[in-house]
């Protein structure tokens, strides 16, 4: 296309620091790129890495943008060289290394979706960056399958909402923490057998009595710190226990004799480093698998609140507070 701006509005981390150092900037455009599209952004997910690395805690990788934002949705506007599988007008998601809290964004079209049918634009943004975690955890890393047990701490965040119905859509029983009675409740109405309010309940004594003492095969954690060896006392016999982040820290002391009798895995994974091919495999799965769960209605998109562009410090405010349920959405 010809008519695009030579500038854009976006929001840049002026330094490190608080929520007041998100400040409206004009940037020059950004090129599709080699096998790359560019879209003109209508929503920008908000996840908590966008917190960190407000806060300098979490750099952008090489060659990314240095602006926040790892997930947009919106409508594609300019093919690069070698891109496939889009045309320009085309309704997309998108997964990005950084660069989404900009009216465009430019994306490999690996890591990019088609809008699930019946979905918004607001409501696609919030998928990108959740479900590519939640898949490539719950069933790469912890290999899930069937039938399998899980206990899924924050289930009332972002990746907690994800996780919980994507592991009951796929035949799995589901467990879920969150901050209170409220909360907990909102889990079970998402597919969780059970909420637990860990704020006032013991998740592991709750846990292996809803299992008969067997414990879970699956705990997706974003707590760490002293709920480590927690979740190693709820875990099964052969029980996959995935970290995905550590509010709680991220050194921990560990009894290695309980991880032995039960023959334990221990494993977890980031996923803004990986390779454009390794997010474009997930990217397929997700089509393949969870695209169609969600067209059907058996997963469903929870936006808690939007914020324009301009106020990406409120809607960081709003994350920090851990008051919202589900996803909080930037839209442009």
């Amino acid at each position: 296309m010809t008519d695009l701006p030579d500038t854009m509005t976006a929001i840049e981390i002026s330094t490190p620091g608080g929520p007041e150092v998100l400040v409206p900037v004009s940037r020059p455009m950004p090129l599709a790129g080699m096998g790359g599209l560019l879209i003109e952004v209508a929503a920008a997910g908000v996840n908590r890495p966008d917190l960190l690395q407000r806060q300098g805690h979490y750099p952008a990788p090489p060659g990314g943008s240095d602006l926040p934002g790892l997930e947009v949705a919106g409508r594609v506007v300019a093919l690069g060289f070698g891109a496939h599988g889009f045309a320009v007008g085309d309704e997309v998601c998108a997964l990005l290394a950084g660069g989404g809290y900009a009216q465009y964004a430019a994306v490999p079209a690996a890591q990019c979706l088609p809008v699930p049918k019946g979905l918004s634009l607001i409501e696609a943004a919030s998928l990108p960056e959740t479900f590519f975690t939640v898949y490539t955890n719950l069933v790469e890393r912890a290999q899930f399958k069937f039938g399998d047990t899980v206990l899924i701490h924050g289930g009332t965040s972002g990746i907690g909402v994800a996780a919980i119905q994507m592991a009951a859509a796929l035949g799995g029983k589901v467990f879920a923490t969150a901050g209170s009675y409220d909360k907990a409740h909102f889990c079970e109405t998402l597919g969780a057998t059970r909420g637990i309010n860990y704020k006032l309940e013991d998740f592991v004594e709750l846990v292996k009595a809803g299992t008969g003492g067997r414990g879970v095969d699956i705990i997706l954690d974003m707590v760490g710190g002293d709920y480590v060896q927690r979740n190693i006392a709820c875990a099964a016999i052969d029980g996959r226990i995935v970290n995905i982040a550590f509010l709680h820290g991220a050194r921990v002391e560990v009894d290695l004799n309980q991880v032995m009798r039960k023959r334990l895995t221990l494993t977890g994974s980031t996923l803004r480093p990986r390779s454009v091919e390794e997010k474009g495999a997930i990217a397929q799965e997700l089509r393949r698998r969870i695209w169609p769960l969600i067209e059907r209605g058996a997963i469903k998109p929870v936006v808690y609140k939007t914020f324009p562009l301009a106020e990406a410090a409120e809607a960081h405010r709003l994350m920090a507070s851990s008051e919202h349920i589900g996803k909080i959405i930037l839209t442009i």
